[in-house]
């Protein structure tokens, strides 16, 4: 029965019953279409054929047996514009996540497991403890204090799916999706219009969400705003290149911190203040200037902006181009999970982009 995978294929696409319909060109009604979605009824194949043009997926797509459950989702934001707009995230989740997983077991790969905390959830009682939450699971990790070059790449390789949407109202989200007969996925969804110092953020905010518990009374999103500050720029890491009490910072050490942490100007203001190394009277003096040059506005164009690719998640990318590459998989699926055009997928297996 095609109902499930119908109805997030249309999510995905961010489609109502009666665009569907039209973008059929009426072959059935809207009507006919939700009762396909409740399995009360199967499309003919040449509705079939149609239903899958129009939503962008293949006939095998809609037809296969698979399925997948979302669960536990928080969004960056506490609120999300509409149902419609939380079902055409959730749906972009799920369908990027079968795709991923569809490479995954081509290639016979079991997914990495997740590397979560032995100790279970931090205990977040006040915002301060979110600090410690972020120490602990670099000690975890055996991050050290070092910066870390690439926060998608690192989340990966610890077993969390980073996929990146056309999101709209929100950065992020934190889901665990829940397979048949496997164990659940923890993903993190970004978005893919975002900076690259905006998704760094956004990532490690979300990874707060995950290994935190914040207990009754504390916000959850501040908490999570100061886990991602102590991720991406350890005490220790800010105190050894700036000190540990200034009057001022100047715009050209704050590109020098940019550069070496992977934060915004602004991420960095406030953590100063709220390590203590700087006070309110040079916090206010430099969102003065950031407001000044309209860096505190999209597109945030701050100096020394990072590559808007950086931050990319490349993970599911290269295990495509490995399964065509083994003749696992032909040129048409491998489109199909890219999001790309054939043409477009032949063009870089034959001529990769250089760095």
């Amino acid at each position: 029965m095609i109902g499930q995978r119908l109805k997030l294929a249309r999510a995905a696409s961010g489609l109502s019953l009666r665009e569907v319909q039209a973008a059929i060109d009426n072959l059935v009604t809207a009507q006919a279409v939700g009762k396909y979605e409740r399995n009360e009824d199967m499309p003919s194949s040449g509705v079939l054929r149609a239903l899958a043009e129009a939503l962008h997926v293949s006939e095998d797509y809609l037809l296969a047996a698979d399925e997948m459950v979302l669960d536990g989702v928080e969004f960056r934001k506490n609120e999300i514009a509409s149902k419609r707009e939380e079902a055409f995230v959730e749906g972009q989740t799920l369908h990027l996540l079968e795709r991923y997983l569809t490479i995954e077991d081509a290639l016979g790969l079991a997914s990495v497991t997740w590397d979560q905390p032995r100790e279970g959830l931090y205990p977040v009682k006040e915002i301060a403890d979110a600090e410690n939450a972020a120490r602990a699971i670099r000690v975890h990790w055996g991050l050290g204090i070092d910066p870390i070059p690439n926060l998608a790449e690192l989340l990966e390789e610890r077993g969390i799916k980073i996929l990146s949407a056309d999101l709209t109202d929100i950065d992020g989200l934190t889901a665990k999706v829940l397979r048949k007969n496997g164990e659940p996925i923890p993903v993190i969804v970004i978005k893919a219009s975002a900076w690259s110092e905006r998704k760094r953020f956004t990532l490690a905010h979300e990874l707060g969400h995950m290994v935190m518990d914040v207990q009754q009374g504390v916000d959850s999103e501040k908490a999570a705003n100061r886990f991602a500050s102590a991720f991406l720029m350890p005490v220790e890491a800010l105190w050894r290149e700036i000190g540990k009490a200034r009057t001022m910072i100047s715009l050209g050490e704050l590109l020098r911190l940019k550069k070496l942490f992977g934060a915004s100007f602004q991420a960095i203001v406030y953590r100063c203040q709220d390590l203590g190394i700087i006070g309110k009277a040079a916090y206010r003096r430099l969102f003065q200037v950031f407001n000044e040059n309209g860096w505190r506005k999209p597109p945030f164009e701050e100096p020394g902006a990072m590559d808007p690719d950086e931050e990319k998640p490349r993970r599911m990318e290269r295990l495509c181009f490995r399964a065509l590459a083994e003749g696992v998989i032909s040129e048409s699926k491998a489109a199909e999970v890219l999001g790309l055009s054939v043409r477009s997928l032949t063009q870089l297996m034959d001529q990769p982009a250089m760095a």
